[in-house]
């Protein structure tokens, strides 16, 4: 598939990994046109089985995504306060990404506040750069709340207390704080960042499809509150029996005993 139309993003696939660059200068806001085209990015990945991975990073070492548009949220009407039956466009496209059944990476360098946060959130990875990344929740400061996701993903990140802290302190937390509370998985030096996420990637995509999305689903249960502790064993059972059905499983696994697999040599890698 040719991702050549797209004006806010750089896209690039090569060995199974689709590598997304945003480049909406000069400060990466996530308006209007670059939900739209990172809607259509997600849908059109789903349906591209030459991808198997995707990385989000910036065309800007100083900024991710600077914050959600303001003059949107301030077009929004005044007068509309009720509970709605469907999700906001914000809310679609995060959640689009988020259930992707292919591994999502989002790379954060530099700035990212507000929105590019709640964007940042519904990735399955999150690595950040080491005194560099600067990420924050500034939307009660100005009277009102985090509406893309913030108040819903980060207390499952980083915990109520951590997630009222940041929200209603609306402090920056740095790159080091971030990996410490589970906000990123990972803080790394600026010059290791990249490289260690290309190597994760190309690990991933190197895996069968089928287990990669299996596994997704098994612990995206987990995390269903509507899922009790058994009914979510009984669901990565029939998932470990779906990928297992596999003809390439099997025959990886056999591959494994025949190289020695199950013997204390093998094992301790003096074989």
């Amino acid at each position: 598939m040719a991702y050549d139309d797209y004006q806010l993003i750089r896209i690039t696939v090569d060995r199974g990994i689709c590598r997304a660059t945003l480049d909406n200068p000069p400060i990466n806001l996530l308006d209007v046109p670059l939900l739209t085209e990172i809607d259509r990015l997600a849908r059109e990945i789903t349906t591209d089985d030459q991808v198997r991975v995707l990385i989000v990073d910036s065309a800007d070492p100083e900024i991710f995504i600077a914050h959600a548009d303001v003059a949107l949220i301030l077009d929004l009407p005044a007068d509309d306060v009720g509970l709605h039956e469907e999700l906001s466009l914000f809310h679609a496209t995060t959640e689009l990404v988020r259930t992707l059944p292919k591994p999502t990476i989002a790379v954060i360098e530099g700035v990212c506040r507000g929105g590019g946060c709640e964007f940042a959130m519904a990735f399955d990875m999150r690595y950040a750069a080491l005194g560099a990344t600067v990420l924050g929740h500034p939307e009660v400061a100005v009277g009102i709340i985090p509406g893309g996701g913030g108040t819903q993903r980060l207390p499952r990140l980083i915990g109520r207390g951590r997630a009222l802290e940041t929200i209603l302190g609306g402090m920056d937390v740095d790159a080091e704080t971030a990996e410490a509370w589970g906000y990123v998985d990972r803080a790394l030096p600026p010059e290791k960042l990249r490289r260690f996420v290309d190597k994760l990637a190309a690990r991933i995509a190197g895996y069968a499809p089928t287990a990669i999305a299996a596994a997704k689903r098994a612990v995206d249960t987990a995390l269903d509150n509507g899922v009790d502790r058994v009914t979510g064993l009984r669901i990565e059972d029939q998932l470990f029996r779906e990928t297992l059905a596999q003809p390439a499983a099997r025959q990886l696994l056999q591959a494994v005993i025949d190289a020695g697999a199950q013997t204390r040599e093998f094992e301790l890698g003096t074989g």
